[in-house]
């Protein structure tokens, strides 16, 4: 049996939460007009082409798709910007975690909403890109977490079938969507209070001590 490890992006592998809620204010910024009240945890784990609609309708062109891949492509610029810039470390236990699941011959893949590009720029500056045999991104796919289309297409890009995979999800979202793949879910209590992450098989507050015979109980 083949067992596949997913991980989701940010507030898994990295947390530049703090980036992300800075580009998008730059965003607005720049565009002369706020963001909505509590927009950052609202979106958080969401595609772009599905926030900008649904947050900057009133001061957009939200019907234009062009409009839509330019605001996004905007917001992602100056986040990668700040992230080169700024340097970022990977999470606690990302690096022993991966060593582990690599020598136990566990497929590791990311699955994300992020855009190919942003995870790219980081897999330059963590060094971790070697211990990864596949990455799903959001140019990959057509339906936003929760919807399981990423996390799908990651395990199979990884060789592995659902049944057989686990996901490293921080979002709601991404716990729905793992759960609805129909898939082994641990929750990094990175992004929300571990209390509210009950649906994951598994909830922990970051990912040191967790070893791939942690995911290969699972299947035990």
């Amino acid at each position: 049996m083949q067992v596949t490890a997913i991980f989701d992006w940010d507030g898994v592998i990295i947390d530049s939460h703090d980036q992300h809620e800075r580009s998008w204010s730059m965003l607005a910024e720049e565009e002369g007009n706020p963001l909505p009240e509590g927009f950052f945890k609202q979106s958080f784990g969401m595609r772009n082409e599905a926030i900008i609609p649904m947050f900057f309708n009133e001061w957009a062109d939200t019907k234009n798709p062009r409009e839509i891949t330019r605001l996004a492509d905007r917001k992602e610029h100056l986040y990668r910007s700040l992230v080169r810039a700024e340097g970022i470390q990977p999470l606690t236990g990302v690096e022993p975690l991966l060593i582990s699941l690599n020598e136990a011959g566990i497929g590791c893949s990311v699955g994300s909403s992020t855009p190919r590009a942003n995870i790219d720029a980081i897999m330059e500056i963590i060094g971790l890109g070697a211990y990864f045999t596949a990455i799903t991104a959001s140019e990959d796919v057509t339906q936003g977490k929760p919807d399981p289309e990423v996390f799908l297409k990651a395990a199979e890009k990884a060789g592995g079938k659902p049944e057989h995979s686990v996901v490293f999800e921080d979002a709601h979202v991404g716990i729905e969507a793992g759960l609805a793949a129909n898939m082994k879910v641990i929750a990094v209590a990175t992004t929300h209070p571990a209390e509210t992450l009950g649906q994951a098989h598994l909830v922990c507050e970051d990912l040191g001590g967790i070893t791939a015979n942690t995911v290969l109980e699972f299947f035990a």
